[in-house]
């Protein structure tokens, strides 16, 4: 049998197939445990549908199983001779089972049967991402439950604005991380339907068990137009990458932060020295590098995602540069997950310098206190905002835990509403 599944006789040219292959082979091995449990559906839906006997169903699912514990054992590996992780698994079917070996791709293309390994791939990496992201949330709500009267200066424009508190602080990225999780919520959605059995795009002329395999394969739904299911292709992923872009820009935002607060000039917080590494030429220096790769990691899942969008200026139907769609949601992916699962143990780590942050609470910052202070007191606000900013100069210091105190509406530094959030979060298991 020919190592092609396409393959109809013929020569074809061999720099074309290197071109066309590509890196599939090393990607489908990340694939390959979900190709197989697809396969085995498959497989099973063939039988229930009278198109492979008990006997054939019982020894392809024998042998599928065999390869998959042989690809758990790291002993079925890919190589650039095999053209994709298809083509490896039919290959070795008929090579323990002949013709039989050969029935396998019965009412089965190409396009469904990556679509399929590839939702169930994301599927699980989406879910892996939205664990990592409730714990950093968890971490961060834990912290702004120590530190809910902790003061220090709020910024806006990178200029002293108000009092703030570490607590305030750490509550925005609690509930910022809860709003990824419902992007990411929304991503699975798109990613759990099923489309093993629409083939190329168009159906096939067999009564294929989908609803049965889409069951077993624990889909929430089918993939019901065959070619919506194919040109869904890249747009699913598109928003698998735009959760994890949520992400990344949470982690982003958390790690300037982090680069700002550290500075010398501020000194608000240490970071761990595990969390750090030393310069080459400069004793003395301990370098933020883990916050600075987190702030560009960022980068990475959205090259990632422009690079999906760019492909998907198609036509109907399948068309080969799909292909290409594969590497991007991977890459993406595992970037997202592997600067989420580092936010949990980073921010349980940091030490925050109280009475630096205290002091750097100066007396301007009280001014929007000042002009709420006299608008309640009868003075328009406009009247009272001109006369504060008049008198900035004499302003003194005020108590920075009483000024949190004073602002109780819903969310704010003295209404924290941290149990709000925190049943939000646990809502989203």
């Amino acid at each position: 049998m020919s190592g092609r599944l396409w393959d109809k006789g013929g020569a074809a040219d061999a720099e074309m197939l290197r071109y066309t292959a590509r890196d599939d082979w090393q990607l489908d091995q990340r694939l390959l445990a979900h190709d197989l449990r697809a396969t085995v559906a498959h497989v099973r839906g063939l039988g229930r549908a009278g198109i492979l006997t008990a006997d054939e169903v019982a020894l392809l699912v024998s042998e599928l199983d065999a390869i998959a514990e042989r690809e758990r054992a790291g002993a079925f590996v890919l190589t650039d001779a095999d053209e994709d992780g298809h083509t490896a698994i039919e290959v070795a079917l008929v090579a323990k089972l002949g013709d039989v070996g050969k029935k396998v791709h019965t009412g089965r293309s190409r396009n469904d049967q990556v679509l399929v390994a590839t939702r169930l791939w994301e599927r699980d990496a989406l879910d892996v991402l939205a664990e990592a992201v409730r714990a950093g949330a968890r971490t961060l709500l834990d912290l702004a439950r120590r530190e809910a009267w902790t003061p220090m200066p709020g910024y806006t424009h990178l200029q002293r604005a108000v009092p703030s508190s570490i607590g305030f602080w750490a509550a925005s990225f609690a509930e910022g991380l809860c709003d990824a999780l419902d992007s990411i919520a929304g991503a699975r959605v798109l990613v759990d339907r099923c489309p093993l059995g629409t083939a190329a795009g168009y159906g096939v002329n067999l009564p294929l068990d989908r609803e049965g395999v889409a069951a077993e394969l624990g889909f929430a739904a089918v993939a019901l137009n065959g070619m919506a299911a194919q040109t869904s292709r890249g747009l699913v992923e598109a928003q698998a990458l735009s959760a994890a872009w949520h992400v990344s820009a949470l982690a982003r935002r958390l790690a300037w932060d982090l680069s700002i607060f550290t500075m010398t000039e501020l000194g608000f917080v240490k970071l761990d020295p595990a969390f750090t590494t030393g310069s080459s030429i400069m004793p003395q220096k301990r370098n933020p590098d883990v916050v600075e790769l987190m702030r560009a990691s960022c980068s990475v899942v959205q090259g990632a995602l422009a690079e999906v969008q760019s492909l998907v200026a198609l036509p109907s139907a399948y068309h080969r540069d799909l292909q290409l769609t594969k590497a991007p949601t991977m890459r993406g992916l595992d970037e997202a997950i592997a600067t989420a699962r580092l936010i949990p143990r980073l921010v349980a780590s940091l030490t925050f310098d109280r009475e630096r942050m205290a002091a750097a609470i100066s007396a301007e910052c009280y001014a929007t206190d000042k002009a709420v202070d006299l608008a309640v007191a009868g003075v328009p606000f406009r009247e009272a905002y001109k006369q504060v900013a008049g008198e900035i100069a004499s302003l003194e210091r005020g108590d920075p835990r009483a000024s949190l105190a004073a602002r109780t509406s819903v969310g704010a530094p003295g209404n924290l509403q941290l149990d709000a959030i925190g049943a939000r979060l646990e809502a989203k298991r």
